[in-house]
């Protein structure tokens, strides 16, 4: 039975009895009506023929008179929380997926309610020792306190499972044995969980040369584990493969203003004056996408920090992944307690 989206795209100058055809040969009920470039003109459904077939409209009549001219659609990237609540309040079965107008697919139900799954393996640093947030690092590796009733590392986690992935590796220094008690094997959340070990502190890159050779040719995903964030990996991954990149780091915008006037001058002769300017700059997350090339270039044991060793292949195309879900990177102890607000506020959990 064919679920293939591309098979329902329908000329407008298609008659009703071919567009009958068209849907009898598919499964998705609906056909979507398109133009050369594929620019979504309408959609006609099933239901949408017997109605017209009702009024005694014939067969032979071209489809463009009888389709809706204003479905409701979704763009590109639309999470699936989104897709799955806007089916639900118009009670729809299928949504066509749009890029500017053009038709790049179609979500149906049965596709947004199907848990996903994904081979790409998880890599989450859980080596830090934490220094800002003692005493309570003591004895307690970072990723391992508490916000609400879970540790930070198991939240994350949790996420990673419900959007699909199911390959994890933690990468541990401090205390590694609070994790590896903890976690186990992964069983315990239906997931597989492998350990690497630094030695010494690597870097936020250099663990990477520790993962096993045997890992599948999948872009690997690789996230700090001391961030609490709602990003939508699905969507992360998504454009890492759509964009062809070699890595994509995802970046949040941080607005800095300056509190004084700026002066611009040349040769001590101002050109310019600016009152307390604003500045806007993307910053790292400390979430990316990585592809198997660049994991295979790191040495074991090699220290290296992730942004000097993205650096290295900025010519094999680097991308960044904006992104306005909510993220908090806990480093301080003002930042674990908004965790604890956050919690209970925004639903991190």
């Amino acid at each position: 039975m064919s679920h293939d989206w591309k098979n329902i795209l329908v000329s407008s100058e298609f008659t009703l009895k071919q567009v009958l055809k068209v849907i009898d040969n598919e499964s998705l009920k609906l056909a979507l009506v398109v133009d050369s470039k594929n620019m979504l003109l309408g959609t006609i459904t099933d239901g949408d023929i017997r109605r017209a077939l009702i009024k005694n409209i014939s067969l032979d009549t071209c489809v463009i008179e009888v389709m809706n001219r204003k479905p409701t659609v979704v763009e590109y990237g639309t999470p699936k929380n989104e897709l799955l609540g806007l089916m639900e309040k118009k009670e729809l079965h299928a949504l066509p997926v749009l890029n500017n107008g053009e038709v790049v697919g179609l979500e149906t139900l049965y596709q947004v309610i199907q848990p996903a799954k994904y081979d790409n393996p998880v890599f989450i640093m859980a080596g830090g020792f934490g220094t800002r947030l003692r005493p309570l690092t003591d004895s307690c590796p970072k990723p391992m306190l508490s916000v609400g009733e879970k540790p930070i590392l198991e939240i994350v986690l949790t996420q990673f499972i419900k959007a699909g992935f199911r390959n994890f590796f933690f990468s541990t220094h401090y205390l590694p044995e609070v994790i590896r008690d903890y976690f186990g094997n992964g069983d315990k959340w239906g997931v597989s969980i492998n350990y690497v070990y630094e030695e010494a502190p690597l870097g936020t890159g250099g663990a990477l040369g520790l993962l096993p050779a045997n890992l599948p040719k999948l872009p690997v995903i690789v996230m700090n584990g001391d961030v609490l964030t709602k990003v939508d990996f699905e969507g992360l991954l998504s454009f890492h493969l759509e964009n062809k990149s070699s890595a994509t780091m995802c970046v949040r915008e941080y607005e800095y203003q300056v509190p004084f006037g700026v002066i611009e001058s040349n040769d001590n002769e101002i050109v310019s004056m600016t009152e307390k300017p604003t500045y806007r700059y993307h910053v790292n997350a400390g979430i990316y996408v990585i592809d198997p090339d660049i994991i295979d270039s790191v040495k074991e044991n090699e220290r290296i920090d992730m942004p000097t060793l993205l650096e290295r292949f900025l010519s094999d195309k680097i991308m960044i992944f904006p992104f306005y879900e909510y993220w908090l990177d806990i480093g301080r102890m003002d930042d674990y307690q908004r965790a604890q607000e956050d919690v209970k506020n925004l639903g991190v959990l």
